[in-house]
């Protein structure tokens, strides 16, 4: 069976014997196993089936004798969860080898651990572009959400104000905070790269000035809300109903986006998480 590591609950707790801690994790191949089952993994680590939900979503608490927790153990037994169409991907292109995607599919930036996927916008920068970018006056502000499996689930149903979104765990420093209300009160661009910013400062921008904090959110924005924060985006081409979508055509408008979408097809733009991406400005925006 395959376990994918969700979201810690921040219970880790060392002991004589080792170290618990729980996990939110979506489990393939769980069979009939229900609660109080326990799951054994390559060397000591195990793991005790605390309770079972919907499509594979369980709780998982792991025992390990190394005193170290779950992640570590992850980055010694597990492997970096790809997007399935990069592994297909992986058979058809010509550079497969000697390249190392459990590397390249991380953004340059990363620093905090917890996302279940890469914020696709920002694959596209380098540590050359950022320091570009800064000696032309640009200031960078860094914030984190954690993407959580939900973001990915299609919309479903009539009504998308009804699609329930996962909370999703974000984090904004107080110098980003200070960077982007400045910003924000001068009425200086804000540029997001990529949809989990957009939904981190808006959450935020919902609340009002731009503070420091760290909490969750479970923002669903759909055309015709109003931005409250993020005045340009740069963002990649997503899937056909998908919230991400739908986000993005809030912020530009439906018929461009579309327009755009119809053009990048025709183009043979590469789309998904190694594809192209687009920057939508203030000015291309309809009011």
């Amino acid at each position: 069976m395959e376990v994918f590591l969700v979201r810690g609950l921040g219970d880790f707790a060392p002991h004589a014997q080792g170290w618990t801690e729980s996990w939110h994790t979506l489990i393939r191949g769980l069979g009939r196993f229900d609660a109080g089952a326990f799951l054994a993994f390559e060397g000591s680590l195990r793991a005790e089936l605390v309770s079972r939900g919907e499509k594979g979503a369980c709780v998982l608490r792991f025992h390990g004798d190394d005193g170290t927790g779950v992640l570590s153990s992850a980055q010694s037994i597990g492997q970096i969860p790809l997007p399935p169409y990069i592994e297909a991907a992986r058979k058809i292109r010509h550079d497969s080898e000697g390249v190392d995607d459990s590397d390249r599919y991380q953004t340059v930036y990363a620093t905090s651990p917890g996302a279940v996927a890469a914020p696709t916008a920002g694959l596209h920068f380098t540590p050359e572009l950022m320091a570009r970018l800064e000696a032309d006056g640009h200031q960078l502000a860094r914030v984190t959400l954690h993407v959580g499996p939900g973001t990915f689930r299609p919309v479903s149903g009539e009504d998308p104000s009804q699609h329930l979104l996962d909370a999703e765990w974000y984090n904004v420093s107080p110098v980003a905070a200070s960077l982007i209300e400045a910003a924000r009160r001068e009425g200086r661009p804000i540029i997001a790269v990529g949809t989990t910013v957009v939904r981190t400062l808006e959450t935020l921008g919902r609340l009002g000035p731009i503070a420091p904090g760290q909490g969750f959110t479970d923002i669903l924005i759909l055309p015709g809300d109003r931005f409250q924060v993020v005045t340009d985006l740069i963002t990649n081409f997503h899937l056909p109903k998908s919230s991400l979508l739908m986000l993005v055509s809030a912020f530009a408008g439906r018929e461009p986006v579309l327009a755009a979408y119809t053009d990048a097809v025709a183009r043979g733009y590469r789309f998904y998480s190694y594809g192209d991406a687009m920057f939508i400005r203030s000015e291309d925006r309809l009011s």
